[in-house]
Formats: C-alpha cells, structure tokens, sequence
C-alpha cells in the first residue's frame, strides 16, 4: 500500500475524529434537522483533509490539471493542497470560518472558470464534461451559503446565502436526471464509474438518490424546507458513502484502482457536506 493511500486515509481519520469530538457543543446546541446541518463543516474539513493529503503527496501526478499558461504548476499544486488543509482545519476547530469559507468557495469558483471552462468547446456534448463542471460549481456553492451563514443577517451575508442555494438547486436537479437517465453508474456524483456487479440493487439505489436529490434541489427554492432538505438528503449522502463506497474502496485496497476508490469517498462525502451546508442559516 502507497504512502498516498495511508497518508489520505489518516488525514481523512485524523479529520473525521478531532471534528466529531470539537462539534459536541454546537451539536447539542442545535435541534431537530439542525442537528444534521450541523454536522456539515466536519464532513467537508474530512474530505477536503483527504483531498489535502493527495495534492501533497502526489504532486507530480496532479501537476499536470494545473493550465499550462499558469507558470510553476507544481507549487500551484501545493498551493491547493495548503488551502484545503487551512479551509478543514479551519472547519474543524471552527475558528476563522467566515474567512475560510469564503476563501473555499473563490478557490473552487476559480477551478472552475480556469480549468472547465475553457475546456467547454472540445467536450460540449459529453456527460462527464458537465458532471465535472458543476460538481465543482456546487462545491463553491455549498461553501458560500456557509460564508452567507456566518456573515449573519449582514447585506453581504443574505446575498451568498441565496446566490449560493440558487446556484445548488438547479445542479441537484440535473443531477437528478442522470441518476434517472443513467442509472447503471455510481450515485451521488453520477461519473465514468459502473457500480460493483456485487452491489445489490443498483438501479434501486440510483432512482431513490435520484429522487431524493430531486426533492433537495426543489426544497431548497422554498424558504420554510431549505433545511429539512439540505439535512434530508446530506445523510442519505452520508449513508451512501459509508455502506455504498467504503465498500467499494475496501474491495479495491490492494488493486490499482485504490487511490480512485478514496477518491469517490472523499468526492461523495464532499457532496454530502455541500448538500447539508445548502441548509445553513436557514430559518426554522
């Protein structure tokens, strides 16, 4: 087992364990669906602690995403990795939060008008193309509405708020539509992968988080369901990842697909935490 596949599991542990035991306050603090939202910081400082590791311990392999009229991809490189180490350590300690979200959001917002879409003539027509796009998209997104949270009722704080569950609502609806159109590959971030033959009912699977994205993606357009849907379909993400894909990635430990394997968790439950961090600042 490489040193990348260790060093992206313990970060992702490492990250897992300190924001469980430092959100118990603010956990009992919240109620009801809140209780779910709650949690969303710490499962996106997990992911991004495991997307971390990756940018720091295969530089050489990610360097090449950096674009080319950007001088000096592998300190790029590094660059990505340091802010989503900070943006989960931040999270995690929940210190800053304001600052790091904001930060999380330009960072995957630049990502995506540097290196999709300049992208967007030569892969127009193709499925994964678009899946990419705005699953970073939503990733900023989700980040944002956690900026608008902590800003508070600030001009500023409303406005990232609603800019950023605009732009998720419609990404959880086209999302939706491909678990429905294509419902032989993984859910959640429906990419290039076919689920496992092993996997007992994957069409099922597919149009309940399809379903379920559906409704999130509606919910989130009417003030009085926002966080009911952020918190409804940010756990059947998280139960997703943990008996859909650590699976999944346990049956790959020592394949070469390994390091793809993490990546789907880490890429799942990244998804899971913009879905419940869409839910923050909401009125109950």
């Amino acid at each position: 087992m490489s040193v990348e596949v260790w060093g992206m599991i313990g970060a992702g542990v490492a990250a897992l364990v300190a924001g469980l035991f430092l959100v118990r306050s603010r956990l009992q603090a919240a109620s009801g669906t809140g209780k779910v939202v709650v949690l969303g910081p710490v499962f996106e400082a997990v992911a991004l602690a495991i997307f971390a590791a990756e940018h720091f311990l295969a530089a050489r392999d990610l360097m090449p995403i950096v674009p080319r009229w950007l001088p000096g991809p592998l300190f790029w490189t590094y660059f990505v990795g340091a802010a989503w180490l900070a943006a989960a350590i931040s999270f995690v300690v929940w210190r800053c939060v304001r600052l790091s979200a904001t930060l999380t959001a330009l960072l995957f917002l630049i990502i995506v008008v540097t290196i999709d879409l300049p992208n967007m003539p030569k892969h127009l027509h193709e499925r994964l193309f678009w899946t990419l796009t705005v699953r970073e998209t939503a990733f900023g997104a989700g980040a944002m509405v956690l900026a608008g949270a902590i800003w508070g009722k600030a001009p500023v704080g409303a406005a990232l708020k609603l800019a950023g569950r605009v732009i998720l609502a419609p990404i959880f609806v086209f999302y939706a539509i491909e678990h429905f159109l294509f419902p032989l590959f993984v859910p959640g971030v429906p990419l290039e992968k076919l689920t496992p033959a092993w996997m007992p009912a994957p069409v099922l699977i597919s149009y309940f988080v399809g379903a379920t994205l559906l409704l999130a993606g509606v919910g989130l357009l009417v003030q009085r369901t926002v966080q009911i849907a952020a918190a409804g379909a940010g756990a059947v993400l998280v139960v997703l990842t943990v008996f859909f894909y650590v699976p999944i990635f346990l049956t790959e430990f020592h394949t070469p697909l390994v390091v793809e394997g993490i990546n789907y968790v880490g890429d799942t439950l990244l998804f899971a935490a913009t879905v419940m961090l869409a839910g923050f600042g909401a009125e109950r």
